[in-house]
């Protein structure tokens, strides 16, 4: 068998992984690359394998750089099915279209925009018919079920505890040669995190890829996240700022709404207006109370008690373009949580437009920031950011909150990897900057894992 690192290798972004063994190809993510406008578009537009080739995949979890170019691999030739949790399909299908409408928006207004100055017009990836088909390949399996996706492979999905219906791949493989166990973390969460059950330990595997996101770091501790949160609240809304939070519609949103409707509850923060800005958050949030299955006893518990978690007095779900825009001109204290997470598409570069160069406001960062995104730059406080080609000085206060990463910080990988290493024979490292995952390689040898790799792009690997 030989494994296919064709996307999120040294970078964290555009996770796919095609395995061959025996004749037969099995890709694990499809996701879309996230960076320079026009790498990214040669990289998600020409797939390093030919989708007609590809026999079967199976998908981790909803978050566009896992799933966001499965419309692609679709309209380029791929017929085989694709295995995923109920829930991972639910968000996909919200998710997949509210992507295509997005690419369609951005090229009309920046082709109508900037008319004079492109050579040639900005063409959607993939529009949301190409979308709506990609549906029609997708399979539903439960949790610790057993399925077979290929002849002599079968496929156990496990809780990864990162977003809703996430799951860790196991992969029992029974091919001649190949006799192996394969397990692929997908992107793992963290322990106590709000709304989630925590990450499980897979079957000891053979060979184990498992992501690095957070390879030499280590998050804030969660016991002070909801203290930092009301500190950062309270100083905006005293300078009657407006609090900008670029966020994830999968997962993030929920939990941030989540936190703000608990501190709400107990007076920690003043009952200012919050606004979710986001369609394609409003329709995940439905998806949410469509899989309480998926939730720890905590927030079971909350629900019981409280109702609704994603829904108090001072909540407001923003769904048409024209109350988006009324947001603008409307004065502070508020919060605005809008997507895109790292700050490439959607409604957040608007409100980032016009608020950015005031210093009573605030861009609050809550989600990791890929390399050469708008969201980096801002993270990374530099003096000046480009909006839709325009340079704006970023005079806004700008905070950055990791405790509300869903991904496992260094610690928890080294324990993660550590728990699955009785018959491990070989580690990749993947889902990671180069920086992040050379560290993590480093520290694993160190404690007696054999064989930890860190790909390279496109480079093929044999088990």
């Amino acid at each position: 068998m030989r494994i296919l690192f064709a996307g999120a290798a040294r970078t964290v972004t555009g996770s796919q992984h095609l395995l061959e063994f025996d004749g037969v190809r099995l890709l694990l993510d499809c996701g879309l690359y996230q960076g320079r406008r026009q790498e990214s578009n040669e990289r998600n537009r020409n797939l390093p394998f030919d989708p007609r080739q590809v026999d079967a995949m199976v998908l981790s979890h909803a978050h566009i750089d896992h799933a966001g170019n499965i419309p692609t691999l679709v309209k380029q030739g791929f017929r085989g099915s694709i295995f995923c949790t109920p829930a991972t399909r639910d968000l996909c299908s919200v998710m997949l279209r509210d992507a295509a409408r997005i690419q369609e928006a951005d090229a009309e207004f920046l082709n109508r925009k900037h008319r004079d100055r492109l050579q040639e017009p900005i063409i959607p990836l993939y529009i949301e018919e190409d979308a709506v088909h990609a549906l029609s390949h997708f399979r539903t399996v439960g949790y610790h079920r057993a399925t077979r996706v290929l002849p002599g492979v079968d496929c156990t999905f496990l809780d990864a505890g990162h977003v809703l219906g996430s799951a860790i791949v196991q992969l029992d493989i029974d091919r001649a040669p190949d006799r192996l166990r394969l397990v692929f973390s997908g992107d793992l969460g963290r322990r106590n995190m709000a709304i989630l059950r925590d990450p499980e330990i897979p079957e000891p595997p053979d060979v184990l890829l498992v992501e690095s996101t957070y390879g030499d770091r280590l998050h804030s501790p969660m016991a002070g996240m909801e203290d930092q949160l009301t500190q950062v609240v309270n100083r905006a809304a005293q300078r009657k700022g407006k609090i900008l939070v670029p966020s994830f519609s999968l997962e993030r949103t929920q939990e941030f709404v989540y936190a703000l409707h608990r501190l709400t509850d107990r007076g920690a923060i003043p009952t200012i207006p919050i606004y979710v800005d986001s369609p394609l958050s409003i329709r995940i949030t439905e998806v949410f109370k469509l899989h309480p299955e998926c939730f720890d006893e905590e927030t079971r518990a909350f629900m019981r008690e409280n109702g609704d978690p994603f829904g108090f007095g001072n909540l407001h779900y923003v769904g048409t373009a024209d109350d988006s825009k009324a947001l603008n001109g409307m004065e502070g204290p508020m919060i605005i949580i809008a997507a895109s997470g790292m700050c490439e598409a959607g409604r957040i570069l608007h409100h980032l437009r016009n608020a950015v160069e005031e210093p009573r406001n605030m861009v609050l960062i809550i989600g990791y920031q890929a390399e050469h995104t708008l969201g980096r730059r801002i993270a990374e406080r530099q003096p000046a950011v480009k909006i839709f080609g325009v340079e704006h000085a970023l005079e806004a206060e700008v905070v950055v909150m990791d405790a509300f990463s869903a991904h496992a910080d260094r610690d928890d990988l080294l324990e993660f990897v550590t728990r699955c290493r009785v018959n491990l024979k070989k580690t990749f490292l993947v889902h990671g900057e180069e920086n992040q995952s050379l560290a993590l390689a480093k520290r694993l040898t160190g404690l007696g894992i054999p064989k930890v790799q860190v790909p390279m792009l496109g480079e093929f690997a044999r088990v």
